[in-house]
């Protein structure tokens, strides 16, 4: 008997259909095609114990199962259980009527329970697109692929549960999930406030700037002068991310397995920390089995570089695309897949190798030399993708002793998302796109032709700039990073227009463009 159940397959951040055909006839032998790896070859062990622990008898004549389409690679242990109830129904153990209008997925144990998958959320976007009834699922995964509507969601733990819902034996409830709820439920939930900061004025508000327009921020100081602390506190003045935000942001953790157990929707934004020894297919994805990496995973977050000049120079050159396009394409010999790599970066370092350079008690050991050469592990391309070059010492005693809090992160958030708000709004009308194709929606993304219509400074701040430029040897590639820093600030203050003293803030975030900076 020839049967066909739904499954599917998830490539990049997408999922695509498979059809699972199975053809049980008279003979003895057992056939799997359609370009299955190892683990879906290895299910037959795993269906064959599931089906005989629960009393049922695995099909003694020849089967034959074809993965259409057979091009496309199938990977992984999630379709024990659509072969499952492909077999039994093929031996006619499992009605078939219904068996089209359903999707279905999961791995199994070997005594029929069913363990959690990857990509459910990829999956039950793909069903619902394509008008299937429901899709039925191990249960851990069922809050996770209830966020998306009008498609009824069947969580399950055990393989008799699907084969009696079939035949009719038993009826399956669908998880319901209030989406909606679930997404402002933990909205302004986070672990760190700037409430916690003492002192670091300049520092905070070079945060806010950053926050404000999305610009890629670095901090140069000594050990211990709060460079991590403050870096970790950035996604709670960040703009809350929109629905459509957050279900795209989901969908990248549920392909990669990052949600927990019983997960819905991701509500606040991903802060994403690799450490120094980071792989490079491990930071932009790929691999055997192609999975996003740390870029990925950051996407519509922040993306911390602790260190930053401990990470191999060719680590760091990878980051140099995504930060301009803000997408990644991952082209193997058998594959390119494109991940969405639209992420704040920031990063941390030391100024010299001893760590004290500048500091205002420690001397410094290192040579001018030495300094340049261990600030030369960075490239200026990539230095060049950072707006807000940020320069940070240690609180003094008598700030530390205040018990005054700082100003919380709530209040600072408040004044991004006005400034966010203003920027909204100027590029809704435009039909300018990203390098990745997307609208724009903040100063970071400006194309050149936006920077001169919305950037252009008064006569004084022209004045300013030049002067600036000259005196201090700033390179021309901080002309444009200064512009759409300064159209920034003068977002926060509500300015229409860019004036001199924006300019002025937006020259003082470039402090590693003066060709003195090592020698001070």
């Amino acid at each position: 008997m020839l049967v066909k159940v739904n499954g599917a397959a998830v490539i990049g951040v997408d999922a695509t259909m498979i059809t699972i055909e199975v053809n049980v006839t008279r003979g003895v032998q057992f056939f799997l095609v359609g370009l299955p790896d190892n683990a879906v070859k290895e299910s037959r062990e795993r269906i064959l114990s599931a089906v005989e622990h629960n009393g049922l008898r695995f099909p003694r004549g020849q089967v034959v199962i074809n993965m259409a389409p057979a091009d496309i690679k199938k990977e992984g242990s999630a379709y024990d259980l659509p072969l499952a109830i492909g077999i039994l129904a093929g031996d006619g153990k499992v009605a078939s009527e219904r068996l089209e209008r359903y999707v279905i997925m999961g791995e199994l144990s070997l005594d029929g329970s069913l363990q959690p998958i990857k990509g459910a959320l990829p999956i039950a976007i793909k069903a619902r697109e394509l008008g299937f009834d429901g899709f039925i699922l191990p249960t851990q995964n069922a809050r996770e692929a209830a966020v998306v509507d009008r498609l009824k969601v069947y969580g399950v733990d055990h393989l008799m549960q699907v084969v009696n819902f079939f035949n009719g034996e038993e009826e399956l409830t669908p998880t319901i999930v209030d989406t909606r709820a679930e997404f402002f439920a933990h909205h302004d939930s986070f672990d760190f406030d700037f409430a916690d900061v003492k002192g670091q004025e300049s520092v905070k508000r070079a945060f806010e700037v950053a926050a404000s327009g999305s610009h890629n921020i670095i901090l140069i100081g000594p050990p211990g002068s709060g460079k991590s602390m403050m870096a970790k506190r950035l996604p709670s003045i960040l703009p809350p991310l929109s629905l459509a935000e957050s279900l795209e942001t989901t969908k990248i953790h549920s392909v990669a397995g990052k949600l927990g157990a019983d997960s819905s929707l991701i509500s606040t934004r991903p802060f994403r920390s690799p450490h120094h020894t980071i792989s490079s297919v491990a930071l932009v994805g790929g691999g055997a089995t192609p999975q996003p990496g740390e870029i990925s995973l950051a996407h519509n977050g922040v993306l911390f570089c602790d260190e930053l000049p401990e990470f191999p120079r060719n680590i760091l050159e990878l980051l140099r695309q995504p930060l301009e396009d803000r997408h990644i394409t991952v082209s193997r010999a058998k594959y390119t897949i494109d991940y969405p790599a639209n992420f704040m970066m920031v990063a941390s370092m030391n100024p010299c190798p001893c760590g004290y350079y500048n500091h205002p008690t420690h001397p410094c050991v290192c040579t001018p030399a030495q300094v340049q050469r261990y600030l030369g592990k960075i490239s200026g391309p990539l230095m060049d993708r950072f707006d807000i070059q940020c320069e940070i010492t240690p609180v003094p005693f008598e700030k530390l002793a205040e018990m005054k809090p700082g100003e919380p992160s709530a209040v600072i958030r408040e004044r991004v998302v006005r400034a966010r708000q203003m920027q909204e709004e100027r590029f809704s009308s435009l039909t300018d796109t990203a390098p990745n194709g997307s609208r724009i929606h903040c100063n970071a993304q400006m194309t050149e032709r936006m920077i001169h219509k919305f950037t252009e400074p008064d006569a004084e701040g022209k004045e300013l700039l030049r002067s600036a430029m000259e005196r201090l040897s700033l390179s021309a590639r901080a002309y444009s990073r200064i512009l759409k820093v300064a159209r920034t600030i003068a977002d926060i203050e509500g300015s229409e227009k860019v004036l001199s003293h924006h300019i002025a803030e937006a020259i003082g975030y470039r402090n590693l463009d003066r060709d003195d900076w090592a020698e001070r």
